[in-house]
């Protein structure tokens, strides 16, 4: 079947408006109701930025239910993309550009447009009954209430049915085209090319050649209505950002996650097995990995959480790089087998992908609020390594170090990720595997006489790895206490005090492994901001600018947890005020005053489902700074 229109016209359409401008980043948000299809072109939208040669960083927001309610404040579906010709690190603050859809997408986040924002409205769904749903008892595009705003109303729902009338289009089909239409406007906007999102189109649904057609024809639609309003006086161009030369994808935390986990699994030796249950925000890791059979992975969808991680449990007794993959409500229910884990001294790598709680909470929002639960969410005396990733690129390296340590040490580690990181993406430099740290997991020797299960390495305190079935390695396994050497069965009050400390001393002497903890700034100073995990973008953004500003600030961005890096304490004595920021209500500043009570620590927190904004940090450091004079500006 042909295109609606010829090959050759799409891509030297060229830009004729009045004004380019050229900033050096710009956020812009899609929002509409769950059925419109904003994460698809949101990610369409990103995916040509990035081949574009921008930086970028991107973060989908939609609502728990499958169908929220149509034309409501509760089913607004959005897709953020900050992107730049600059390095980029976080999905930004307020839009530049705001698409839209409904009037209850527009109420729900006209607050994160700046003042002079572009507003690109669908009018055609303004109807009295969808106006009143959305909460609005006239108009907004009558009373002039976005006077501030250079509003490009236009009928999306109606010019894309237009579009289609030739070619026999049901209207059903016609309406869901209307994303499409809204990206080709976006392209124009933007300065971009329709030739990558025509192929993937074509790509996307091969074989059905009239739903290839309307999408296609809806994308040059939308693109030429914007080459022909006056309603656009101004375009973007976003050139590319300086970066070092490697191969580039825009990538998902999860499925970094997962890439990381495969890394791990060739460079140990040992097979991937993944035992997990679905649960929001963490199942696109074990939809991942399940497609990559040729790479030795194997995954196992278990019938509920705890079936999960003892199924990994077992492989990892029979040998295999075990993993299992959950969110806050999961990590509560594997919390017993965890403790299994941790007594067989087996290696296991438990990734938590973060959400708002407790309970079910809102399983599509994100927080940091499972830090004491990885931390001390078991009975008894259950040590084992806590880490955290800190962007959606970074979810692969950690994801491969956990695995390193985890089996180099014979321990289960967990990874604490978060919805923020997993459905959000970011340009990711792709690796030669052959350049990752060696993992070396310390397997039994077959032909060693004098094999005991608990024997352990001098330094590291690590027993061997002894695979069931091999001659000679023959030892016991389960949850009961263990003798420390010979691994027998054993109710003896001294020598159960004598294995909790070793299990725990095992896991400290992993700090000796692990990289010191580096700050951003001068080592010492008036104000240390602390953060863990997810949110380094938001917090280094600020430090960097109120650096630039003259402010006497540092960063210090943490990873490894338990242990914590060797030199935290010279870190925090250094500065004469410590603030940490989490989105919590204070859990690992509570970590900080156990380890190291001499000192005296702020705290900025929020909980709402968000991340930090820059500019709600800079306020909170300047106030911290200006009080007692102490900045130097």
């Amino acid at each position: 079947m042909q295109d609606a229109f010829p090959e050759n016209k799409f891509h030297i359409m060229t830009v004729t408006k009045e004004k380019i401008v050229a900033p050096e980043d710009v956020v812009v948000k899609f929002v509409g109701d769950s059925g419109d299809g904003m994460q698809l072109t949101g990610t369409l939208f990103s995916d040509v930025a990035a081949i574009s040669g921008n930086d970028l960083a991107t973060f989908p927001d939609f609502p728990a239910e499958i169908r929220a309610p149509h034309n409501t404040i509760a089913g607004v579906s959005g897709f953020q993309v900050h992107m730049g010709q600059r390095k980029i690190y976080t999905t930004g603050d307020m839009c530049d550009v705001l698409v839209a859809m409904n009037p209850a997408s527009l109420r729900s986040n006209l607050k994160w447009a700046k003042p002079g924002a572009t507003l690109v409205i669908d009018s055609s769904t303004f109807e009295q009954k969808a106006i009143e749903k959305a909460g609005y008892t006239v108009s907004p595009l009558d009373d002039g209430s976005l006077d501030a705003y250079h509003v490009i109303k236009a009928p999306i729902t109606e010019l894309t049915k237009e579009s289609l009338v030739d070619l026999g289009v049901d209207k059903r089909l016609a309406e869901r085209t209307k994303n499409m239409f809204v990206l080709g406007l976006m392209f124009y906007l933007f300065g971009r090319d329709l030739e990558k999102p025509l192929n993937f189109i074509k790509q996307k649904f091969e074989g059905k050649p009239k739903v290839v057609l309307a999408n296609q024809s809806a994308l040059r639609a939308g693109y030429n209505f914007a080459d022909n309003t006056e309603a656009i006086k101004t375009t973007f161009n976003i050139g590319p950002a300086p970066m070092q030369k490697g191969l580039y994808r825009n990538i998902h935390g999860n499925i970094a996650t997962a890439w990381g986990l495969l890394a791990a699994s060739e460079r140990s030796g040992r097979p991937l097995f993944l035992g997990s249950y679905p649960i929001t925000p963490a199942t696109e890791i074990l939809m991942e990995l399940s497609k990559h059979k040729s790479l030795g992975a194997r995954v196992f969808q278990a019938e509920d959480e705890i079936a999960g991680i003892c199924s990994a449990i077992g492989a990892s007794f029979a040998g295999s790089m075990a993993v299992t993959t959950t969110s806050g409500p999961g990590l509560s229910l594997k919390s017993e087998a965890i403790g299994l884990a941790v007594i067989t001294e087996l290696p296991l790598v438990i990734v938590n992908v973060q959400r708002a709680g407790p309970s079910t909470g809102m399983p599509t929002k994100s927080e940091q609020s499972d830090l004491m639960q990885a931390l001390f969410g078991r009975n008894g005396e259950c040590p084992l390594m806590v880490m955290a990733a800190s962007s959606s690129a970074d979810c692969f390296y950690k994801a491969y170090m956990a695995a390193k340590y985890s089996l180099e040490h014979m321990t289960p580690v967990i990874l604490l990720t978060d919805g923020y990181l997993g459905f959000g993406s970011e340009l990711f430099r792709i690796p030669d595997v052959n350049d990752l740290p060696d993992i070396n997991p310390p397997m039994a020797d077959p032909n060693d006489k004098n094999y005991k299960p608990y024997r352990r390495d001098e330094n590291t305190l690590v027993r061997k790895w002894a695979v069931p079935g091999v001659d000679g390695l023959r030892h016991r396994i389960g949850g009961l206490e263990k003798t420390n050497i010979d691994g027998n069965v054993s109710t003896d009050p001294l020598n159960h005090q004598l294995m909790v400390n070793i299990r725990e001393e095992k896991v400290f002497r992993i700090g000796d492994y692990i990289p010191l903890q580096e700050v951003y700034g001068e080592d010492t100073g008036e104000l240390l901001v602390v953060g863990w995990g997810g949110t380094e973008g938001a917090l280094r953004s600020t430090v960097a600018k109120m650096r630039e500003e003259g402010y006497n600030i540092s960063h210090a961005q943490f990873n490894y947890i338990k242990p914590l890096p060797k030199n935290t304490r010279q870190i925090l004595e250094g500065f004469k005020k410590i603030v940490v920021c989490e989105l919590n209500n204070g859990q690992f500043v509570n970590y900080l005053r156990m380890q190291y009570p001499e000192f005296t620590y702020l705290q900025y927190n929020k909980v709402q489902g968000l991340p930090f904004h820059v500019q709600e940090l800079n306020d909170t450091f300047i106030n911290l700074l200006e009080e007692n004079h102490v900045n130097q500006k």
